[in-house]
C-alpha cells in the first residue's frame, strides 16, 4: 500500500520508523532484529535509507595510502524487500541523485516495482567525497526535482529507451522539507518555493527533517499552505540519547536545540537519555493532538530509545 493511501484510510494515529542499512561486512540480520522490536508498534512503513559510494584511504605497510571507492552501506532495494515480503510492512526506498545516473536509478525502480515495492523518498543527497566521473552515455539527476521528473515519466511508462513490453511503474513518491530551512536556502519562503515545485512535479508527500522545537513544524505547515502546499506533511522526530549530539545532530542536520532542552541536558548529563525520551513524549504529544497526520522517528540502528518513547501512544 502506499504512504497516502496509509494516512487516507487511518482511523488512529500513524507511527512510522527510519532505519540504516548496517555497514559493509554485515549481515541483514542486524536490521531484521530492529525490525521484530519495531513490529508490535504495527507501522504502516519504514524508511530505508540509501548511501552512495564514496573515497575510502587506507594506509599500506609500505607506508603508501591506497585510494578506494566502495558503497559502506550498500542493500537498501534489497532490505527493503525484505522487510516488505518477510514482515507485510511496506517500505520506503530512498533514491539519491547524488552518486547515481539516470540508468542506475531506472534501474533501482524497475527492480522495485517487480518486488512489489510502491513508495520512495526522492533526495538529492549528500554531497561526494570524490569526483565520479559519468560516461558519455550516461546521464544525472542533479536535483530532487529532475529525480521526481524522472519518477513521473516512468509512471507514464516513458523510459529513457525504448523497453520492449514495458509497463507503466507505480509509484507514491515523498520528498524532504526542512522546518529550519535547508542549510544552502537563503531564507525560509525561498525554501518553500522550491518545495512547491517538486509537489507541482508530482510529489505526493513531504517527510520533514528532524526538529526539536515543534513550533517550528507548525510554522513550516502553515507556511507551505499559505503556498498552496496541501500534500501531507509527515514531522521527522528524533530521540536524543547522548551529550555528543548536542554538537554533532546540528553539525550534521543544520538543526537548532531548544534552549530549554539544551539547559536540562547540562544539568544532568547522567539522564540525558530519559530527558531526550521524555522531550520525544511531549513533541509526539503535541503533534498528534494538533493533527499531525503521521509521527515519523529516525531510528537508525537503535530502536530501544525510540520503543520507550513511542510505546505509550500505540493503541
Amino acid at each position: 500500500m502506499k504512504v497516502i493511501e496509509h494516512i487516507e484510510k487511518a482511523n488512529n494515529p500513524l507511527f512510522s520508523f527510519e532505519i540504516v542499512p548496517p555497514p559493509r561486512g554485515r549481515t541483514v540480520r542486524d536490521i531484521t532484529e530492529i525490525v521484530k522490536e519495531l513490529e508490535p508498534l504495527n507501522p504502516p512503513w519504514i524508511d530505508v535509507t540509501a548511501h552512495p559510494a564514496g573515497a575510502f584511504y587506507n594506509e599500506k605497510n609500505d607506508g603508501s595510502v591506497e585510494r578506494r571507492i566502495y558503497k559502506k552501506r550498500p542493500g537498501t532495494i534489497g532490505i527493503c524487500g525484505i522487510i516488505q515480503n518477510r514482515f507485510k510492512i511496506d517500505t520506503v526506498t530512498h533514491l539519491l541523485c547524488n552518486g547515481f545516473t539516470k540508468e542506475e536509478t531506472e534501474d533501482a525502480l524497475i527492480e522495485l516495482q517487480y518486488l512489489g515495492i510502491h513508495n520512495v523518498l526522492a533526495l538529492r543527497g549528500d554531497g561526494l567525497n570524490y569526483s565520479k566521473k559519468v560516461a558519455k552515455d550516461r546521464t544525472v539527476n542533479r536535483y530532487a526535482i529532475d529525480l521526481v521528473d524522472q519518477i513521473e515519466d516512468m509512471k507514464k511508462g516513458k523510459f529513457l529507451e525504448d523497453l520492449s513490453g514495458a509497463e507503466p511503474l507505480d509509484f507514491c513518491v515523498g520528498v524532504a522539507g526542512y522546518p529550519e530551512k535547508h542549510f544552502e536556502a537563503p531564507n525560509l519562503q525561498y525554501d518553500i518555493t522550491w518545495l512547491k515545485k517538486k509537489i507541482e512535479h508530482g510529489a505526493d508527500y513531504i517527510t520533514t527533517q528532524m526538529f526539536f522545537d515543534n513550533q517550528h513544524y507548525w510554522n513550516f505547515v502553515k507556511l507551505c499552505r499559505e503556498n498552496d502546499i496541501n500534500v501531507p506533511i509527515i514531522p521527522g522526530l528524533k530521540v536524543l540519547t547522548s551529550v555528543k549530539q548536542l554538537q554533532r545532530i546540528p553539525k550534521n542536520f543544520f538543526i537548532n536545540f531548544p534552549e530549554e532542552l539544551v539547559n536540562e541536558v547540562m544539568e544532568n548529563p547522567d539522564h540525558v537519555r530519559e530527558i531526550g525520551i521524555n522531550w520525544c513524549r511531549k513533541q509526539t504529544e503535541d503533534l498528534l493532538q494538533g493533527g499531525a497526520p503521521v509521527c515519523h522517528y529516525y531510528v537508525m540502528n537503535d530502536a530501544s530509545a525510540v520503543l520507550e518513547a513511542v510505546d505509550k501512544f500505540v493503541k
